[in-house]
């Protein structure tokens, strides 16, 4: 099972060293991590999103809460509010630009530069997204890819 937490932090040197090493050394893997400053510039936080059952789940929660820079941790459920922001470059000619133009456009992506040989287009939205859109530029030859990872809220 999936799982996504919200974990807030103090701002300071090293935080983001002792909460990957506290996963690197349990043997969990990390799928996605992003990390940012919030509303208060002396907290961050973070979102990390991984594998496991809810053994696992709850050990990851408490080991966190062990941490001494680590001010909240949650689980969040499937109903959070999600994003993610995706680069993707791909080859294109003039025959073919058209084509991934019209495909930026249903799905709502920004064409953030053109070149001769290739396009490379900006995309904000949910995970799921992200993989469709990307699943409908394969045929057109992807050259490279840059995502943020997940980032989340709980609603309300």
């Amino acid at each position: 099972m999936k799982y996504t937490l919200s974990v807030l932090v103090e701002n300071q040197p090293g935080v983001l060293s002792k909460v990957v090493s506290l996963f690197a050394r349990r043997g969990y893997n990390i799928d996605s991590l992003a990390v940012g400053t919030t509303e208060d510039t002396t907290m961050s936080r973070m979102t990390i999103v991984g594998q496991g059952d809810d053994h696992i789940l709850e050990q990851v929660e408490k080991q966190l809460n062990k941490v001494i820079p680590v001010i909240k941790v949650r689980s969040l459920g499937p109903d959070a509010v999600t994003a993610e922001l995706l680069l993707v470059k791909v080859a294109c000619d003039p025959a073919t630009l058209g084509k991934v133009n019209e495909i930026a456009a249903l799905m709502k992506a920004e064409v953030a530069d053109v070149s001769k040989s290739t396009v490379t287009l900006k995309y904000a939205g949910e995970h799921e997204r992200c993989e469709t859109l990307l699943d409908l530029l394969r045929p057109y030859g992807i050259r490279e890819i840059s995502r943020t990872g997940v980032i989340a809220l709980e609603r309300g």
